[in-house]
């Protein structure tokens, strides 16, 4: 058995508390930033000390232990609501004396990133914004959020755009799905260079479109291809119909993947024979998705890569949840019962923040437990694209073989 924990979050990864959810909470720890100390220090700041201390400096306020979040309007009241399980949230702001500037300094564990927004209120009604004094934002398919980074977290140098990098590009297929009996289009990365004179290794996406509009996809296989930590590769982009239904366990999805999408890939590109050259990759529901497909199709694919699974093994969770964590839950009964169909190769990857975490592990340890070679990486982040992002790097340089 190979299990292989990349980062362990002591003290915060083992808490399964609700993270804010829309609460407003308790109060914060106190202390200030040393910069907020010395703007309020003595009497209270005027309108050209407090500009000047927002043009000077960068939000949230980061110190090694805590970082702090600055909100400047007029309001009833401001309150962080965020996306950590196991962090305090619904925190109330402080407002310093007459002025309009509000603060809260929360302690975050070095190394996380995490996405937040303000609960502004306003006579007796509270919107919640992203943070104005803070550019850095990170999108989903529900919209966008603030991004803060604590002490010692910064997003891996491939993520971002490399003008010495070649670009690959993306070419759309449309394929008439029996299984569905509709129109199904995909999208294929061709890596820069590409020629049919070599074979590739194909990644199969849940939710491609959605890696690319929100995890810069495109971006980080060209860089880390260029690089030469990943070999070239083609990347083929599925997107669901109905997500929740056909995610969960629908023996058509994995059907369709199986018996249309891959063949009419490896009929229009070159591809590496046999499974061990093609990988299922998915996130959330996706991982669900890709788990339940390997499985109906043994020998099909060589690896997994499982990002922040919805998982559940243990059905005392399912006490106040969708039922579609149910049909998750017989599916993982089912696959417990024949654990060999699976792949040999499976990469595991979850935020300490997220709620199943721990579900994850039991994962990670069950496929180890039986043979498989996992690599489990724990992330100090949330249940977010840009954590799946990160992760590309370690799940691709793990399920992927050697150029030869």
């Amino acid at each position: 058995m190979v299990y292989n924990i990349e980062e362990d979050a002591v003290g915060m990864d083992r808490v399964e508390s609700p993270a804010a959810g829309g609460q407003r909470n308790g109060r914060a720890d106190g202390k200030l930033h040393p910069k907020l100390r010395r703007l309020l220090g003595g009497a209270a700041p005027d309108r050209r000390r407090v500009q000047r201390f927002l043009s000077g400096n960068c939000f949230p306020l980061v110190e090694r232990e805590a970082v702090t979040f600055v909100f400047h309007g007029e309001a009833d009241a401001v309150y962080l609501q965020h996306f950590m399980r196991g962090v305090p949230g619904g925190l109330p702001f402080e407002r310093a004396g007459g002025t309009s500037l509000w603060h809260l300094r929360l302690p975050i564990p070095a190394g996380s990133r995490f996405e937040y927004k303000f609960d502004v209120v306003r006579s007796g009604e509270g919107v919640w914004i992203n943070d104005p004094l803070n550019p850095c934002h990170a999108t989903d398919p529900f919209g966008a959020n603030s991004v803060g980074r604590s002490y010692g977290y910064a997003a891996p140098a491939w993520t971002q755009p490399d003008p010495a990098a070649p670009t690959g590009r993306i070419a759309a297929m449309s394929i008439e799905s029996r299984a569905f009996g509709e129109t199904r289009e995909i999208g294929v990365y061709l890596p820069a260079g590409f020629t049919n004179g070599r074979a590739y290794s194909a990644v199969i996406l849940h939710d491609g479109k959605d890696f690319v509009d929100h995890a810069g996809l495109a971006t980080a296989l060209d860089n880390l291809i260029h690089r030469g930590e990943v070999p070239p590769l083609i990347a083929v982009l599925t997107q669901p119909g109905e997500r929740n239904g056909e995610y969960t366990g629908d023996p058509r999805h994995a059907d369709f993947l199986t018996g249309e999408v891959l063949p009419l890939v490896r009929e229009r590109f070159p591809i590496l024979p046999g499974p061990e050259g093609t990988v299922l990759l998915g996130s959330s529901l996706g991982a669900v998705a890709a788990l339940s497909t390997a499985f109906r199709h043994p020998g099909v694919y060589g690896a997994l890569a499982l990002k922040s699974g919805s998982f559940i093994f243990d059905r005392g969770l399912l006490e106040n949840r969708d039922p579609l964590f149910e049909r998750i839950a017989d599916l993982v009964d089912v696959i417990r019962g024949d654990p060999a169909r699976l792949p040999g190769r499976v990469f595991i990857g979850c935020g300490v923040y997220e709620g199943l975490i721990g579900q994850n592990r039991v994962l990670a340890r069950f496929l180890g437990d039986h043979g498989a070679e996992v690599r489990f990486v724990e992330t100090r982040d949330g249940h977010h694209w840009q954590n799946w992002r990160d992760q590309l790097h370690a799940s691709l340089s793990w399920t992927l073989p050697p150029e030869p």
